[in-house]
């Protein structure tokens, strides 16, 4: 139970709904005990008469005492009916407060979890797959809230019904109780034993679901891949493989909760015979009635069901407390991304990185080296270098999706670690080389970073990241749904769609990463013709592995294995006929070839 005491809070929260709960579970049972009270009433009625109603056979008295007898037995039967209706009255009210205050704090969860999410640094989704994240967002909640919903409930239940029978039939007779009673200690030996395995094995299926989630995400992502390589086949083999462990897995759980009903009833069945057999003593000696035995028969009925549930509901509360814990462990990730001063203000754009060094912690890749840089402001900066080089991670560390290992990056001479994270990247317009579009339209995709934008700049946006022809070439123009991922739109198309998306927020600061490796030189021709005219006195960090992007720099910067090898003006890497002249032959080349 340690790990479900962090849903104390949520309790607290919803302590009415509980309170509230417990009392009408009260009420509810209550009118459940009762009824036994009467049936015991009325067969000591007419176990008491009956004998004198057949003295007085053939006679006009006998009549009379049928009258009486009909008129008791109705009434006892009324009560039993009205109190049959009012358990069900409170027991929906039951429902009303305990579930309904399960639901909310499944609300309440998901929306913490989602939050804490979105808080958490790169690296954590570089560790952690999407298919995990969504089992413990769902799956997991889902079990938590039975706990705090049916289980909390019919252990309420349990406990006022048996408080309340137990209290009476030891106050009716002790002996018989304590008898009734004896296979009890039985059940409880068995439970602990029995949801010890439960434990276990619950956080095994969660453990399994999250692979097979992580899976069946994947294939669906990578859909095109798979029919490309005719892989559908073996991908399905490879589904049933991990559906296959996932179905043992519960198959496993489900012969252990498969003891609890047969154990239970046979219990339960012992106790009817005892109550039958102490009790049939009882009365002979003269200390219990035949109603009392049909009563304590009725409460030991009525124990069945909690008793039962007990089952179920230890089964389903270490189910719970298995999927809090991997909940728990995700929650318990701390974002170190912090701000050390939450300085909030509007930048200039003079960047200066001093003797930066970078590992992902992850991978252990040093990507970069001693690497010194200086951008003043309204300056832009072409990154060139082949793959692996080091280039995105610049953008990445601009981006505070990382911070360095060593070394500082400042901005207007303020420690990039001083900013308040949310003001400092909502000055910044990125253009990711992976490029991602969400399941929008066309429109909502170019204002999502900035949702109060008018229609006039999100269409010239467009216009810039020469979009807008095919845009007004769709069916639907603007409003054309993009599907997921952009699965509609080619793979240019996409790319300059991410474009407007960030020159849209007329960023201080703008950072195009490979962003142009999906269009054709023209295309690429008259995009940067825009940009141009877009970077003038806005801070601009290019990063491309083409040549052709990085002319309209002011300054340019070559990366090799992390480290600086050149960099200058277009011009002056020309004459200096190094690396930077290479690239830039190879690359002409190829373009007059094509």
């Amino acid at each position: 139970m340690k790990s479900l005491a962090y849903l104390n809070k949520y309790l607290w929260k919803y302590k009415w709904y509980l309170v509230l709960g417990a009392l009408f579970t009260l009420i509810s049972n209550l009118f459940g005990v009762i009824p036994a009270q009467v049936v015991r009433h009325a067969l000591d009625l007419v176990k008491e008469n009956i004998d004198i109603y057949f003295m007085y056979d053939g006679l006009d008295l006998q009549e009379s005492m049928y009258g009486v007898f009909a008129y008791s037995l109705s009434v006892y039967g009324v009560l039993i009916l009205v109190m049959a209706i009012l358990k069900g009255f409170f027991l929906f009210l039951v429902r009303q407060t305990i579930i309904v205050m399960s639901r909310h704090v499944e609300f309440d969860m998901k929306n913490e979890i989602f939050d804490h999410y979105q808080s958490l640094p790169l690296s954590f989704y570089r560790r952690n797959s999407t298919g995990d994240l969504m089992a413990r967002i769902s799956e997991d909640v889902g079990k938590v809230r039975m706990y705090i919903g049916p289980s909390i409930m019919y252990l309420l239940n349990m406990v006022t019904l048996v408080v309340l029978i137990l209290g009476y039939m030891f106050s009716v007779n002790a002996r018989l109780t304590w008898w009734v009673l004896v296979p009890m200690p039985v059940l409880s030996i068995s439970i602990f034993f029995v949801s010890s395995i439960v434990n276990k094995r619950s956080a095994m299926i969660q453990k399994s679901l999250s692979k097979l989630s992580t899976y069946v995400q994947e294939a669906f992502s990578g859909i095109r891949i798979i029919k490309a390589f005719a892989r559908e086949k073996s991908s399905l083999e490879r589904f049933e493989v991990e559906s296959n462990i996932y179905r043992e897995k519960q198959l496993d759980l489900t012969k252990v909760d498969a003891l609890f009903f047969p154990l239970i009833m046979f219990l339960i069945g012992l106790s009817t015979v005892i109550c039958v057999y102490v009790g049939g003593q009882e009365i002979v000696a003269g200390l219990l009635t035949p109603g009392n035995i049909t009563e304590f028969i009725m409460y030991v009925f009525m124990l069945t069901w909690p008793l039962t549930a007990l089952g179920w509901t230890t089964s389903q509360i270490q189910q719970a407390a298995a999927s809090q814990d991997r909940i728990n462990e995700f929650l318990n990730v701390k974002n170190d991304i912090i701000s050390e001063k939450n300085l909030k203000t509007e930048i200039v754009g003079a960047i200066h990185f001093e003797n930066v060094n970078f590992i992902y912690p992850d991978s252990g890749i040093h990507a970069l080296k001693d690497f010194n840089l200086d951008v003043l402001p309204g300056e832009s900066v072409a990154i060139l270098g082949t793959t692996g080089s080091g280039k995105s991670t610049i953008a990445n560390l601009l981006l505070r999706m990382y911070d360095t290992t060593s070394g500082d990056i400042l901005i207007d001479d303020h420690n990039i670690r001083e900013y308040n994270i949310q003001n400092l990247r909502s000055q910044i317009g990125y253009v990711p080389q992976d490029v991602f579009l969400f399941s929008e339209s066309v429109r909502n995709n170019i204002r999502f970073g900035s949702p109060e934008i008018q229609d006039e700049a999100i269409e010239q946006a467009a216009k810039d990241a020469d979009l807008y022809e095919n845009i007004l070439g769709f069916k639907d123009g603007f409003e054309t749904e993009v599907g997921e991922r952009g699965v509609t739109l080619s793979g240019g198309q996409k790319q300059r769609l991410s474009i407007a998306r960030a020159i849209v927020r007329e960023p201080k600061l703008l950072i195009l990463d490979d962003c142009l490796s999906a269009v054709d030189t023209n295309t690429e021709n008259k995009i940067l013709n825009n940009l141009e005219r877009i970077m003038e006195n806005r801070t601009s960090v290019i990063i491309s592995h083409r040549v052709s992007s990085a002319k309209l720099a002011d300054k340019i910067v070559v990366l090799d294995d992390g480290k600086i090898v050149e960099q200058g003006t277009h011009g002056s890497l020309l004459d200096a006929n190094g690396v930077y002249k290479e690239l830039y032959d190879k690359q002409m080349s190829m373009e007059e070839e094509a």
